[in-house]
């Protein structure tokens, strides 16, 4: 554990790494038999009758492939206040949150001291390979980081989100030290009661610190793009705070404002710089770089659902290299990204072969049928969806993940995150990902940048209410387009859904016209409110991007808000 201020040994920290997984097979046997041996005598093993086995083979033998909602009784237990070793060895005091945004309601799951520490060597490891690639200084960070509140369980536990638990436990701060990566907001304006004034509040503070600033960072690309829209609405109260050294009353909670008084000093001429910066630009093209002259890269996890921001952050970033930063859940850390210098849409992410164990279920077989592999039996080319044994009382859990296997490092395999395996949209024969929306609205939005207009942010919908039923689209725009310009997107949106099934399906009118409802400003703001306002932090918000009939209150905040609705002639 890093107690005192001391940089982390980039050198030594790479070749830790690189010994272990030139041993990945060894590394996982001994990985899972601590696991086992920690937690042999919890009552969900002791069911099983492993009777003190470790081995890999007696363990798939007893234990039994399981989902969230086969764990969920013995969860549930522990959120109560059980004392008894149920999942772990030792008693569970935390409780994670997830998002909440696939399934419309946040999961419990069980985080303990472990799995802090697999979340510290994550952190560690990438730092180490970025480092190496791109030299940061010892300045600051301008992390775009919110805590939402911690709350007791009835039994007694302390939950919050995955990060949040992360942000407050004392040796995340400890680490950041080490890894030249301190925030340059206090911390009462990262655990601040309110994200619209926390937000306020970094940019604030990256706006003092500017010089200083070395790289930006969120949990999300989200986060990131978010925070420089609201820049450009507020930078020019952002600039008065600073030429006169006092803080907007919009800022109402007094530990924020009290906090901030001891950075904010009255700075004409740094007000002035700024506002010449922003008035200099071209439709904020480049931002990022002009506010902070010295930031080396900007960091986040930018795969999966948060792809279709790259392109807006490529706007505000100019030419600053974008990272995309691990890959992990709320249950637990997979891989980091040992590549920084890929572009985000090539991330790769190498597993920890130490952090836990995993299986991985081939895909192009029935998946019901297919054997799990384990992490040194994957095959290049291949896709899996992804199994895992945590420190913290999962076993071989389905993470619900599809991941492609694109190489090895060493002999530990290299993973590129392909979508959730839930999150399709299906009505018949057809079966569209989540990567496969996003492909046909990046389509159908290029009719949209003649206009000088783009997408802000999109959503899915199956509609079953029509016979037969159809996909729907929801789009923010950010201004007005022409109606044959609509109709032509929504045609391209209905074309660009190749898969076989659903094409078919469309040709013989078993799956009705694509739908495409367009609607007002701020409804995406509306929804993260939404889900911000039922305790999830803005961190860690994930745009839903297939809203099942059950989240229906995200349903009703899209269907309220329709301000245009075309339907497709493409077949």
């Amino acid at each position: 554990m890093i107690e005192k201020m001391e940089l982390l040994d980039v050198d030594k920290l790479i070749e830790e790494f690189e010994s272990m997984t030139k041993d990945a097979g060894n590394v996982q046997r001994e990985t899972l038999k601590k696991i086992l041996e920690e937690n042999g005598c919890a009552e969900y093993l002791q069911n099983l009758g492993l009777n003190g086995r470790t081995d890999p083979e007696s363990f798939k033998a007893c234990v039994p492939l399981v989902t969230h909602n086969d764990l969920q009784p013995y969860i549930q237990r522990i959120v109560d206040g059980s004392s008894s070793p149920i999942l772990t060895g030792k008693p569970i005091t935390t409780i994670s949150l997830s998002s909440g945004t696939t399934q419309g309601k946040p999961k419990f799951v069980p985080f303990n001291d472990e799995l802090m520490e697999t979340t510290l060597q994550i952190y560690r490891t990438s730092y180490a390979f970025r480092t190496r690639e791109f030299p940061i200084e010892n300045g600051k960070a301008l992390q775009l980081i919110y805590s939402s509140k911690q709350s007791k369980t009835k039994g007694g536990l302390i939950a919050g989100t995955a990060t949040t638990n992360v942000f407050r436990n004392s040796q995340f701060k400890n680490t950041m030290k080490a890894m030249q990566s301190q925030c340059c907001s206090p911390d009462e304006v990262i655990f601040g009661p309110d994200f619209h004034q926390s937000l306020y509040c970094h940019l604030l503070c990256g706006m003092i610190f500017r010089e200083e600033i070395q790289f930006i960072s969120s949990t999300f690309s989200h986060s990131i793009v978010h925070a420089f829209r609201t820049f450009e609405q507020v930078w020019e109260e952002l600039c008065a705070d600073i030429r006169e050294g006092v803080l907007t009353s919009r800022i109402t909670f007094p530990s924020v404002r009290s906090a901030m008084a001891k950075l904010l000093k009255p700075n004409p001429e740094l007000a002035d710089l700024i506002h010449k910066k922003c008035l200099g630009l071209n439709n904020w093209y480049g931002l990022i770089p002009e506010l902070f002259p010295n930031v080396k890269y900007i960091y986040g996890i930018m795969t999966g659902s948060m792809e279709p921001y790259l392109k807006k952050l490529r706007h505000y970033a100019r030419d600053l290299p974008l990272i995309s930063a691990d890959y992990g859940s709320s249950e637990g850390w997979i891989g980091a990204n040992v590549n920084p210098n890929v572009p985000p849409e090539l991330a790769t992410y190498v597993v920890l072969p130490d952090i836990g164990y995993f299986e991985f279920i081939p895909l192009k077989e029935n998946v019901e049928e297919a054997k799990p592999v384990g992490l040194t039996e994957v095959k290049v080319g291949e896709e899996y969806e992804v199994i895992i044994t945590s420190f913290a009382g999962l076993y071989r859990y389905r993470l619900g993940d599809v991941v492609k296997v694109t190489g090895f490092h060493n002999l530990s395999p290299e993973l590129k995150f392909i979508c959730r395996r839930n999150l399709m949209l299906t009505i018949n024969i057809d079966k569209n990902t989540e990567k496969d929306l996003q492909l046909a609205v990046e389509a159908a939005s290029k009719l949209n940048t003649e206009e000088k207009l783009e997408v802000l942010d999109f959503s899915s919908h199956v509609d079953l209410s029509t016979n037969p039923g159809h996909y729907v689209i929801f789009w923010e725009i950010s201004g007005e387009v022409r109606e044959e310009v609509l109709e032509e997107c929504c045609n391209c949106l209905d074309r660009s859904f190749v898969d076989a099934g659903y094409v078919s399906s469309r040709k013989i009118n078993a799956i009705g016209p694509l739908e495409l409802r367009v609607v007002q400003r701020g409804t995406f703001q509306k929804i993260l409110n939404h889900y911000v306002g039922l305790g999830a932090a803005l961190s860690q918000f994930k745009t839903p991007r297939c809203v099942g009939s059950t989240n229906n209150e995200v349903l009703q905040i899209l269907c309220n808000n329709v301000v245009k609705s075309y339907f497709s002639t493409a077949f």
